[in-house]
């Protein structure tokens, strides 16, 4: 299906365009972060995902590819042509299928906390099942220690609070299309096929996607670089802005 994603654009009208694509049960301002360390320099767009956010909800089930054209159409809309891509979990897989069917546009990816397969895909149409029949706040429950690590929740509640409150205001039929993209997800075959600088990240505390799934993603793509957050479990990004920040300075060229 076509998707029409909501978008939001900071920084500058000339600068190198970063696309951003987001977790599961989140919505864009998981990268608000990101987009404060670079948006001085750099056309940072983010979206939401189908349902999440300000995107409009969808029926039945949907894939990383037309995840991945809905990017590319969200790009289009905020008027960028090619572009860097950074993205976590589900957004991390749309990145994937970016590096290798997203042509010339694709000037580099950064995935984080993400898998080519992600582990236990049997499970997914559960998940999906348990969200239809009782919504997304049932899934609230299990993100202590999935999403972040119990310390940073202590240290910052409010934090906590923000990303628990993104998972419940998402649209429980958007949340299961969703989870039936990723029990369904296999790129291991093609990620040989990536020819632009990739940055491959994972969570070292990360239960969801742990640091086994990003290896074997860089070591499927060719000059694929590894790195590993101490302390932080999948939404690493916004537990540990810094050190990702700093990754992400080090990947994107001019910054």
């Amino acid at each position: 299906m076509a998707l029409d994603l909501h978008h939001v654009v900071d920084g500058p009208a000339d600068g190198p365009a970063v696309l951003f694509g987001p977790s599961l049960g989140t919505d864009l301002h998981l990268f608000d972060a990101q987009v404060a360390a670079l948006s001085d320099r750099f056309r940072c767009v983010r979206f939401d995902l189908p349902g999440h956010g300000d995107s409009a909800p969808v029926t039945g089930d949907l894939t990383i590819s037309e995840l991945g054209r809905g990017a590319l159409a969200a790009a289009d809309a905020a008027g960028i042509g090619d572009f860097h891509y950074v993205g976590v979990s589900i957004g991390g897989a749309i990145g994937q299928w970016l590096g290798v069917h997203g042509g010339e546009r694709v000037r580099s990816i950064a995935v984080l906390a993400t898998a080519a397969r992600f582990p236990n895909p049997d499970s997914w149409p559960q998940r999906a099942a348990t969200v239809r029949a009782d919504g997304t706040a049932a899934m609230v429950g299990s993100r202590p220690g999935t999403w972040y690590v119990e310390t940073w929740a202590q240290r910052d509640p409010a934090g906590e609070r923000r990303l628990l409150d993104m998972l419940r205001a998402a649209d429980d039929e958007s949340y299961a299309a969703c989870c039936a993209a990723i029990g369904a997800f296999d790129i291991r075959a093609e990620l040989g096929a990536v020819s632009v600088p990739a940055l491959v990240v994972a969570g070292a505390d990360d239960p969801a996607t742990p640091p086994s799934s990003l290896h074997e993603i860089a070591d499927a793509i060719p000059g694929a670089r590894y790195a590993e957050v101490a302390d932080s479990a999948h939404l690493l990004n916004y537990e540990r802005p810094d050190e990702v920040n700093a990754l992400l300075t080090e990947h994107l060229p001019g910054s």
